[in-house]
């Protein structure tokens, strides 16, 4: 069975496409076999993952309607090496869509239940809001990844996040849980970033992951050329703390099953 992670976060411009498409390169190169699952109507993810999305026939959006299974809307990068399921602006009305139907926020979840034997892992690349994408994300995972700056007004939307982890765990998803906290875009030479990940590391301890993404210009370059930074420059410092980030994954995802 695959370890499925939703990167979520309500706030916008926190870094979620980009940790998503980065993680999944790092899962890849690790030799870990991942499917990335484009749940944002922008379809950053798709597009840093080197696919058109203005190409694709079949979407996420076919998927949540069951029009098409994953199986044969997936696409397979090879300028990346992993899956993805992508999405465009047609995934906009899939909120409308879904209201009337049964099984409206468990649609995702049976899908990924059909191609579980495929995959090692599966990355869910949330929007930033608590809509039905988002549900559907949150009811198919394991567990959450929360990348964040650290700034107040982050720590201010965190509460927010993790009250919506705790309702979802206990009224829809009994197997979800906070996986942990990714600090991003970080430059340690402001004081605030420093103190703010203090705050974090003392409230939520071992849930803050111990790899730092530092802000970095090859990560914020790379999607103009539609790739994650550990492809388009794999010895730049974001990358490589990416690379970090993947093996501190699979070690969590490893440690229970040794213990």
């Amino acid at each position: 069975m695959p370890r499925i992670f939703c990167i979520a976060n309500q706030k916008g411009g926190v870094g979620k496409t980009t940790t998503t498409v980065n993680l999944a390169a790092g899962l890849t190169k690790a030799g870990q076999r991942t499917l990335v699952v484009d749940l944002d109507p922008q379809g950053n993810a798709t597009g840093s993952s080197g696919i058109d999305k203005r190409e694709l026939a079949l979407t996420v959006y076919d998927v949540l309607l069951e029009t098409a299974t994953i199986a044969e809307a997936r696409q397979r990068s090879d300028k990346v090496g992993y899956d993805v399921l992508g999405a465009n602006r047609e995934l906009a009305g899939a909120e409308v869509d879904l209201v009337g139907l049964e099984r409206r926020d468990k649609r995702l979840k049976a899908a990924l239940a059909a191609v579980a034997d495929d995959y090692d892992f599966v990355l869910i690349d949330c929007p930033p809001s608590l809509s039905l994408l988002t549900l559907n994300g949150l009811c198919s995972a394991h567990g959450v990844v929360v990348p964040m700056q650290c700034e107040y007004f982050a720590l201010e939307g965190l509460s927010d996040l993790v009250n919506t982890i705790k309702q979802v765990h206990a009224n829809l998803n009994p197997d979800l849980q906070l996986i942990g906290l990714l600090r991003v875009m970080f430059d340690p030479r402001i004081t605030l970033q420093q103190q703010v990940s203090e705050q974090l590391k003392t409230h939520f301890g071992d849930k803050v992951f111990n790899t730092v993404i530092p802000r970095n210009v090859r990560l914020a370059e790379a999607p103009s050329y539609k790739l994650p930074g550990v492809v388009f420059d794999p010895s730049s410092k974001g990358a490589q703390a990416f690379m970090d980030f993947a093996r501190e994954m699979i070690a969590r995802v490893e440690a229970p099953v040794a213990a």
